[in-house]
């Protein structure tokens, strides 16, 4: 008798976007559990970067509410130094914060749907918040690019590209026709909307 578990086939398995931005604190946390999470729970995870910046803008708001509100900011640096040692996860606060994610950003869409990005996209999240290195230095990115088994060259050129460019500002105003305000963000394939680190294994369930 197949178990709930093994329920599905692969290409029955139910989906979940994950809606992250990479300056985003609590998308780190997120991005680096989400696939061992959905493979216990066998649903496929769709990656989808995306920039926090024009939601932000169109609040008034001109950099992170973590920012905006120093008391906030501080509990947030806290919390995510709880979160953090619960999930053997190291931290760094880097400077500045939040960090120029738009170049991280246009890479991850550019290959969202490559094999390479969930690979990726952990190792920018480590070496930002692991180590608290520059997101924003093509090298650095390019480096990471090449151990996840990328053709940097060949992403980067493809990230750069204006299609690629319109394609990232369409992923902000397809985020903000879901609903989404803040990152990380996760939605089902029936329209759910669930915000927040501490709501990836709801969201995982209601995808099932």
């Amino acid at each position: 008798m197949p178990t709930e578990q093994t329920a599905f086939t692969e290409a029955t398995r139910p989906k979940l976007t994950f809606w992250f931005e990479f300056a985003s604190t609590y998308s780190y946390p997120s991005a680096m559990r989400i696939e061992t999470m959905a493979r216990e729970a066998n649903v496929e995870i769709i990656w989808r970067p995306f920039l926090l910046g024009p939601i932000f803008k169109a609040q008034g708001w001109d950099t992170s509410p973590f920012n905006l509100m120093p008391a906030k900011g501080r509990y947030m640096w806290q919390d995510m130094a709880r979160q953090c040692e619960q999930l053997g996860l190291p931290l760094v606060q880097p400077a500045p914060f939040p960090q120029h994610s738009l170049l991280a950003a246009r890479i991850g869409h550019a290959g969202r749907a490559q094999p390479w990005i969930a690979e990726y996209s952990r190792a920018v999240f480590h070496a930002e918040f692991g180590e608290g290195s520059d997101i924003s230095d093509p090298a650095l990115l390019a480096s990471l690019l090449l151990e996840a088994g990328a053709d940097a060259k060949a992403v980067m050129e493809d990230a750069a590209s204006p299609e690629n460019k319109t394609g990232l500002r369409q992923a902000v105003e397809e985020a903000t026709e879901l609903g989404i305000f803040g990152a990380p963000s996760f939605t089902t394939e029936s329209g759910e909307l669930y915000w927040g680190n501490d709501r990836l294994a709801d969201a995982l369930a209601a995808a099932r």
